[in-house]
């Protein structure tokens, strides 16, 4: 629920946006005062401003300059009288979204609120995109020399510099956001807006909304116009995560837009344009799911011009292991400001026998668990061996399953899964932390197993 702020020296005027905005659904504070709503502000965040021009001791203006001094890029719309209409506009020079003239409805300021929510969003967007540039910039890079990576690197610093349409592939954990992340960083369009959408997380009719946007009174509690992540991103790029699990009938759409360049909001049969370079990623098959229906084949040829490839981890631990442990260990220590741990080299022998299902993100959540738990600053292997499950010798595994039974590392990766499972009772939270993955891919390899199980029943 969106939380807005009312400031007016008047009572009646606080009380009557106070209902109007109840009305339609937002939390609202009022404030008799520019100085009560600052003293409010130190407590409390918001996300549009409703502030008077006219006000005794701080004015509008005066409140906005505060405001914006104090760091806080909140929306503010200015109510003003006709007589000070002059002195909004020279308001929204200075910062203001917007303002709205005396007397006005209340459809009139709650379309405006609508707008102004929908600005806030994608400054709050366009701050996370700038915090994950800073954060590549700095060093959250790819680490590794394997021959796999440095080829994967060279396809980057390629199509970067290019508009081409990406598919990234491979396992969880392999880097494929990374991987989207330093194409845009490296492109043209590197000064504009990076969006995410996760295809796996929202409804069919949800995803439509997020990724197209929709009009008010589209469907039961469309309450204002919405712009999508196609119009947020305009000129600059959006990921699809996950672009397996879009629903037939959206990838339909989905592929409209990559071959025109335009779409319509929900609810609506105007068409826009829009200049938007498109990644999307997938753990998935995907050749194998246009064979079985459950992919567009169109789009999967439109998606996959130009593929990239993810490597394994356990594909490239005698290359890229050490080097990483490494980076993770220091990264972990200067952000926690806790002594660098140091792995000796029986340590890292015992991690290049692990077969890693979690790729990189299990051995990030391990180095953090080592740098954060471990109670000496060199980290030998009695340290870690009770976090990874590895075969014996003899092939036995340390809960007696024989391990040396599984033809490939698909079956050894169920096998550790499931006695994970039964270590915790079933409880899928505490079974994917251990193992380093997350819950939601946890969920997917079950659910992709018992489909397999009934499949053959």
């Amino acid at each position: 629920m969106a939380h807005i702020l009312v400031v007016d020296d008047k009572e009646m005027m606080r009380d009557s946006l106070q209902a109007t905005l109840n009305r339609n659904g937002y939390e609202v504070t009022t404030c008799g005062s520019a100085h009560r709503a600052l003293e409010s502000l130190e407590s409390s965040t918001c996300d549009v401003i409703i502030t008077d021009l006219k006000m005794p001791k701080m004015d509008g203006l005066m409140f906005l300059a505060e405001l914006r001094k104090r760091g806080l890029e909140i929306p503010v719309v200015m109510m003003t009288a006709y007589a000070s209409v002059p002195t909004a506009v020279e308001a929204m020079r200075k910062g203001a979204f917007d303002y709205i003239q005396k007397p006005f409805n209340s459809d009139e300021i709650t379309l405006l609120i609508g707008k102004a929510l929908e600005h806030g969003r994608l400054i709050k967007e366009n701050e996370a995109y700038r915090v994950s540039v800073r954060d590549w910039q700095r060093g959250r890079q790819f680490i590794g020399n394997s021959p796999a990576m440095k080829a994967v690197l060279e396809k980057i610093s390629l199509l970067a510099q290019t508009s081409a349409t990406v598919l990234i592939r491979g396992e969880s954990g392999t880097g494929k956001e990374l991987v989207a992340r330093a194409i845009h960083a490296q492109s043209p369009r590197s000064n504009k807006p990076l969006l995410c959408v996760n295809c796996a997380a929202l409804s069919s009719s949800l995803l439509e909304s997020e990724l197209f946007g929709h009009e008010r009174g589209a469907f039961t509690g469309a309450d204002r116009a919405r712009k999508g992540r196609f119009e947020l991103a305009d000129g600059g790029t959006l990921l699809l995560d996950e672009i397996s699990e879009m629903d037939m009938q959206l990838q339909s759409k989905l592929l409209r837009v990559l071959q025109e360049r335009e779409f319509e909001r929900v609810g609506s049969s105007l068409s826009r344009s829009v200049n938007v370079r498109v990644l999307a990623t997938t753990n998935r098959n995907l050749a194998d799911w246009v064979g079985q229906g459950k992919f567009r084949e169109d789009l999967y040829y439109r998606l996959n011009v130009v593929p990239i490839d993810l490597p394994l981890l356990r594909d490239r631990v005698e290359h890229d292991l050490e080097s990483m442990c490494e980076y993770f260990l220091r990264r972990i220590a200067d952000r926690e400001g806790t002594k660098l741990r140091i792995l000796n080299n029986e340590a890292i022998e015992l991690l290049k026998k692990y077969s890693w299902p979690g790729n990189v993100r299990e051995l990030e959540n391990l180095m953090e668990r080592v740098a954060i738990l471990g109670d000496s600053e060199v980290v030998t292997p009695e340290m870690i061996r009770g976090w990874i499950q590895l075969p014996q010798d003899d092939g036995q595994a340390k809960d007696g399953e024989t391990l040396s039974e599984c033809n490939t590392l698909a079956e050894m990766e169920r096998k550790m899964i499931e006695k994970t499972l039964e270590k915790f009772s079933g409880h899928r939270i505490k079974t994917a932390q251990s193992l380093g993955i997350g819950v939601r891919t946890l969920g997917m390899k079950l659910k992709r197993w018992r489909t397999e199980q009934s499949s053959f029943a």
